[in-house]
């Protein structure tokens, strides 16, 4: 199984929901809260080129996107096989 990191704030209802599908699916996940640590935040930006905006999703070295891109790799069947890799 593909090694999972969601960077996330604790603030965000988005990053809320990126983890219950990835909980619900029963796929643990490294959480890195950027909400007071720089340079957790100046990380993210680096691996995503300049996204400022959470949760930024990654399944192995694959970028996912946020939770809107979760979701719709879910929907088109596409999850299961990426966290399988």
């Amino acid at each position: 199984m593909s090694k999972v990191r969601i960077y996330t704030t604790p603030i965000c209802p988005y990053c809320v929901r990126a983890k219950s599908l990835l909980a619900k699916k029963g796929v643990p996940f490294e959480e890195i809260d950027i909400f007071v640590d720089d340079a957790a935040r100046a990380d993210m930006q680096a691996k995503t080129c300049g996204a400022r905006t959470v949760p930024q999703i990654f399944i192995g070295e694959h970028h996912v996107g946020g939770c809107e891109e979760l979701y719709a790799l879910d929907r088109a069947g596409k999850l299961d096989a990426l966290l399988a890799e």
